[in-house]
């Protein structure tokens, strides 16, 4: 395979994989961001690896981008893989299966929204937050690669992307959340309440 028929394939097939993102989901994921936003709830995102990079990047782009309006404020969003200090002590001292779970605990309340970002969907530290995540009545965006795995079967919400290639489940969930922030830049009249009409740029 020559090297221009390797980038062809490589597009192509994560292309391919893109195109079917189920768009009725995606509308139910930015309606379930304008509802965290009109009750002042706090977002919380979590993954693993390069997952974890996806989730940090998403907290910058979101946290300054989507509602930078004068005078409105801005989502509250917190990504759980940010903190490396407090990851390793809950690891080591309890379990890395609870990395997340564990941050949860003392930051979540009833009604606030968890994205897990998971090629497999099946990572342990990122099903118990799951599991945290619906004791506590929030609401669960798993956006997942592979076959989805248990976060896709708990959420509320799932934005599956069927390839199972890493580096291409990767690059599809950041695209995905790229386009949370690009729509609700686009709309933001409507997702921040300021308007009832949704109305692109």
């Amino acid at each position: 395979m020559t090297y221009s028929e390797y980038v062809d394939q490589y597009l192509d097939s994560l292309h391919e994989a893109a195109r079917k993102l189920d768009r009725e989901a995606f509308g139910r994921a930015i309606e379930a961001l304008r509802d965290a936003y009109a009750k002042d709830r706090q977002i919380f995102i979590i993954g693993n690896g390069g997952s974890a990079a996806t989730a940090n990047h998403f907290v910058c782009d979101f946290g300054k981008n989507a509602a930078p309006l004068e005078g409105a404020r801005r989502f509250r969003i917190i990504s759980l893989s940010d903190n490396v200090e407090k990851i390793t002590a809950f690891g080591n001292d309890i379990s890395f299966d609870e990395i997340f779970r564990q941050q949860l605990i003392n930051l979540m309340n009833d009604g606030d929204v968890l994205i897990t970002v998971s090629a497999s969907g099946n990572s342990p530290d990122i099903v118990k937050a799951c599991e945290y995540a619906k004791e506590r009545r929030g609401t669960l965006i798993a956006i997942t690669g592979m076959g989805g795995g248990k976060s896709r079967a708990m959420a509320d919400i799932s934005l599956h992307v069927p390839v199972e290639n890493y580096e291409q489940a990767e690059d599809a969930h950041l695209i995905i959340l790229h386009m949370f922030v690009d729509y609700i830049k686009k709309n933001r009249g409507y997702v921040l309440g300021l308007s009832q009409a949704k109305m692109s740029a």
